[in-house]
């Protein structure tokens, strides 16, 4: 099944229960300024980018994400046929909750891939052409950017995860009980 026929499946999934997120969609293009095409796979390299990416390079947006979620709503307000990659984004992700994402923080794409956040939003250049191929852009308000901290191979339907956060060992300060 191909990620733009498994909308109905990725939800039914989606509600069985909390866990890991999840990679719906891996989008390309040659060239900037352009809606992207899905893939089924990708291969991310350090300090670069999304191979093949035209906004692949030595800089701090090396990738752009958007969440699920935001894409459906888009959707459910829309009179285009929006499909993956209709944004420009790299990376479609579920079960990741992007409002508490913030500048700094890791995501693990697939088992060997890491990313760090490094923008939320951006500024929306006069003329954009997504605006005017879709209707609006959702990028200057829910899109993230990242840059790639360790390479490796991303799939279509990968986990993407967050790193546990720091737990407590429960010990007091010397002296205390």
């Amino acid at each position: 099944m191909n990620a733009l026929n498994s909308f109905s499946h990725d939800i039914r999934e989606a509600a069985a229960g909390p866990g890991p997120g999840r990679v719906l969609a891996i989008c390309t293009s040659p060239g900037k300024g352009h809606c992207k095409h899905p893939v089924e796979q990708g291969v991310l390299r350090a300090a670069h980018g999304l191979e093949g990416d035209a906004h692949a390079g030595n800089w701090h947006r090396q990738l752009s994400l958007l969440a699920f979620s935001d894409i459906e709503w888009m959707r459910a307000r829309s009179r285009f046929d929006l499909r993956f990659g209709s944004f420009a984004e790299n990376f479609v992700l579920e079960g990741i909750d992007f409002s508490v994402l913030t500048v700094g923080t890791r995501l693990w794409l697939g088992e060997e891939a890491e990313i760090e956040i490094t923008q939320i939003g951006k500024e929306c250049h006069a003329g954009c052409a997504i605006s005017r191929q879709v209707g609006t852009c959702i990028m200057p308000t829910r899109g993230l950017f990242a840059r790639v901290l360790r390479g490796g191979a991303i799939a279509v339907g990968d986990a993407a995860t967050l790193p546990e956060p720091a737990r407590s060992t429960g010990c007091a300060e010397p002296g205390f009980p």
